[in-house]
């Protein structure tokens, strides 16, 4: 947030300075996946167990936020996907077309930017360039930018990579695959929710937990003498 603040409201945009308006671009595009993927263990109940009203609180907050997005209707259909992951049940799989980004990527901004992110990203555009007097490039280059971007980061890190049909199989019926980024680039990818196949067996396991869960799991395959995920 204070980052935004920064970035919108006090940076003055120019040619001079734009490398690093940039470099704050990608910034804020990368931790506006962090805010989605805190509120995803909200989702959960792993942002703070055992108090579920203080996750749907933050996790609410934080959606809402992020792109307007509503606490129940996405929380319904993160658990829609973990009982139907890659059938046709599951509202963030593309049945139609299993292996293609364009399609899929289409199908799943449509689903879920509905009218009230466009209402609420409209209204803050208003209010910045017409009551505030922010220049609509710096909007669109600090605001829009980021968050599209951050929109297609968990898109192709969260969903498209572990779930796609690519011509392999998958190791169960979580029709999920887990990258095999080492810690640091998991990380910046999509804060280890690259790990997709682990989350799907442990959804309880929060998102900076993941490497340690994915390792555990590696040395309990070892110790059986099976096949590694």
């Amino acid at each position: 947030m204070g980052l935004h603040i920064y970035a919108v409201l006090v940076f003055e945009l120019s040619w001079a300075n734009l490398p690093l308006a940039l470099v704050m671009a990608a910034l804020l595009c990368w931790l506006s996946v962090g805010v989605f993927i805190v509120s995803h263990d909200a989702m959960h109940g792993s942002l703070a167990p055992d108090w579920p009203r203080v996750n749907a609180t933050i996790g609410g907050s934080l959606l809402f936020l992020y792109a307007g997005f509503a606490w129940r209707r996405m929380r319904d259909a993160h658990f829609a996907h973990h009982r139907h992951a890659g059938h046709a049940a599951d509202p963030d799989f593309c049945a139609s077309h299993p292996s293609e980004f364009g399609h899929w990527y289409g199908a799943f901004f449509t689903r879920y930017f509905g009218w009230q992110s466009v209402l609420f990203v409209s209204s803050v555009v208003a209010i910045y360039w017409f009551w505030l007097d922010v220049p609509m490039e710096q909007l669109v280059l600090l605001y829009g930018l980021p968050a599209i971007a951050s929109s297609v980061q968990l898109f192709y890190f969260g969903t498209f990579r572990p779930h796609r049909h690519d011509g392999t199989r998958f190791a169960d019926s979580h029709n999920a695959r887990s990258d095999t980024f080492g810690t640091a680039k998991s990380l910046l990818t999509c804060f280890h929710f690259g790990y997709h196949h682990e989350h799907h067996l442990a959804p309880q396991v929060p998102w900076w937990a993941l490497p340690r869960y994915r390792q555990r799991q590696a040395n309990k395959v070892i110790a059986d003498g099976e096949p590694s995920i």
